[in-house]
């Protein structure tokens, strides 16, 4: 049953040295706030795993805390490259970093095969592409049914997955509305979750039929955060920050800018700040 406890607890609690974490939100809920308390904890060697990292692997990577990362794209979206991505990748810096790329339907199936505790995904994928040459976790198995060869990947099951929500009741039961990626395939995969939300209410109302309730019993930890997705968006709260992703391509360019922006955003500031902190920013 989930646990409400502040963001502080619930990743010192739930985010251990060496873990394989999947902090998962498309373009919507992107968990900004948690990532940077695993920065401020100094978390270290994690294996990330995210279909699609953005600006917080950037800022992971950046600062040493990734030893490697799955992914299906990785870049700032609507600007260009990760350039801390880039940099760990090309000249170690500042350490090298293990990749394993996939498609995005092959890792929306593995999230889902391990939610339902199946030891690998089955697809119809990878057809005339290159990545099996290069990703040797991508194989084929023939249908003992039909015949057919399908693309093979293994399951995804993270030691533990980080999303951000809109709102949580006080027994731990988790809203999402709006677009909500493969947020729920990754808690149901993951051995420990974290969810931040908006606000914690006394009773969630009636969900939208888009909507995802993830029950108390599916979530280890749940902490309050406002602003914990910015500069995401979370539906009905606040938009999202086109200025702070146009503005992450020049902080993130330069190793120096980048580490002065760490700490004086991250290491120097709390939660309850960088909403506010970074809505100025990209003014």
């Amino acid at each position: 049953m989930a646990k409400i406890v502040s963001l502080k607890e619930a990743v010192a609690e739930n985010v251990r040295d060496g873990d394989t974490v999947a902090m998962e939100g498309f373009t919507h809920l992107i968990p900004y706030a948690a990532g940077h308390e695993v920065i401020r904890q100094g978390k270290k060697d994690l294996f990330l795993i995210r279909m699609t990292p953005d600006i917080l692997y950037d800022q992971l990577i950046g600062v040493g805390a990734a030893r490697g990362m799955k992914f299906s794209w990785g870049g700032n979206p609507g600007v260009g490259s990760l350039h801390r991505f880039r940099d760990a990748v090309e000249n170690q810096w500042p350490r090298p970093l293990e990749i394993e790329e996939h498609s995005h339907a092959a890792m929306a199936n593995a999230y889902e095969a391990g939610a339902a505790n199946l030891p690998f995904a089955a697809l119809r994928g990878y057809i005339g592409a290159d990545l099996p040459k290069v990703n040797p976790n991508i194989k084929s198995v023939t249908c003992p049914f039909t015949g057919e060869v399908l693309a093979a990947v293994p399951a995804i099951r993270p030691d533990v997955t980080i999303i951000h929500a809109l709102r949580a009741d006080r027994k731990g039961n988790v809203l999402l509305e709006g677009i909500v990626g493969v947020q729920k395939e990754a808690v149901l995969a993951a051995k420990r979750s974290i969810v931040t939300v908006e606000e914690i209410v006394d009773e969630l109302a009636p969900p939208s039929p888009n909507s995802v309730v993830l029950p108390s019993w599916a979530v280890t930890a749940v902490a309050e955060v406002p602003g914990g997705a910015f500069p995401s968006y979370a539906q009905g709260y606040y938009p999202r920050s086109n200025a702070f992703y146009i503005a992450w391509d020049e902080i993130a360019r330069d190793r120096d800018s980048f580490l002065k922006w760490v700490d004086e955003n991250i290491m120097n500031a709390g939660p309850e700040d960088f909403a506010k902190h970074a809505k100025k920013q990209a003014a």
